[in-house]
């Protein structure tokens, strides 16, 4: 299996800091987030990744190179302009065909088991499962509602307050078909959470999502970094 990791984000905000470099080069333990990530995913069997650029990619490509030194698989995808989640991932159509792969948000500190997600999944026959977590400001993300077996009813994108009906959001995880790229339109912005999960719904495909044990820490803003890297350093991110 792959996994695509979205390594496209600026971190603007993290240049208070002095970090002017991508987001998923920030430093946590000594190491790239985005390490962390190939690290994670190793460690459950998976070593071969695509990862999107923007932002100073130099800076990832001169770092991690074709990825064999940390026991991985890299290919890289360039975006001169930005194309979205989904859209990025359309990109790289030819590479994710044949068997489901993960889309990783990578501007997140992650733990979870890609393989508890890849069993649920399976269970359902499902064509994008989406892993979730409990958020204290649901409105900040994706909100999602389920029946009892997982099945997605509802996905709204940064809802207003008062239509929030769930604490259960997106966490950026993904484990999707590989038809699921046929959905997605090619050259052209598309985002997941805005665009092709509302789309897959109204078409009545199977999108199903559940809440792995995990930890989830954002890291775009200097308190949530900060945040993040305490975690680490106590040990609060291990399973």
């Amino acid at each position: 299996m792959k996994a695509f990791i979205l390594g496209a984000g600026l971190g603007t905000r993290l240049r208070a800091l002095g970090l002017d470099c991508p987001k998923v080069m920030v430093p946590i333990g000594g190491k790239p987030l985005l390490q962390h990530h190939f690290e994670l995913f190793r460690e459950h069997g998976i070593h071969e990744f695509v990862v999107n650029l923007h932002y100073m990619p130099e800076k990832i490509r001169d770092y991690f190179g074709d990825g064999a030194a940390f026991g991985v698989k890299i290919e890289y995808s360039f975006e001169p302009e930005l194309m979205g989640t989904a859209g990025a991932v359309k990109k790289m159509d030819s590479s994710l065909r044949g068997e489901p792969f993960f889309v990783f948000y990578g501007d997140n500190l992650v733990r979870f088991s890609p393989s508890e997600l890849l069993s649920f999944h399976r269970s359902r026959s499902a064509m994008t499962t989406v892993a979730l977590f409990e958020s204290p400001e649901p409105w900040t993300g994706g909100v999602v509602e389920t029946t009892e077996d997982g099945r997605i009813k509802r996905f709204v994108e940064k809802p207003p307050r008062e239509m929030v009906t769930s604490n259960l959001i997106n966490a950026g995880i993904y484990l999707c078909e590989p038809s699921v790229l046929d959905a997605i339109p090619e050259g052209q912005f598309y985002d997941f959470g805005k665009d092709l999960f509302p789309k897959l719904l109204a078409e009545g495909r199977p999108l199903y999502a559940m809440k792995p044990l995990a930890y989830i820490q954002d890291v775009g803003t200097p308190e949530r970094l900060t945040k993040a890297q305490s975690d680490y350093e106590k040990g609060l991110t291990l399973r």
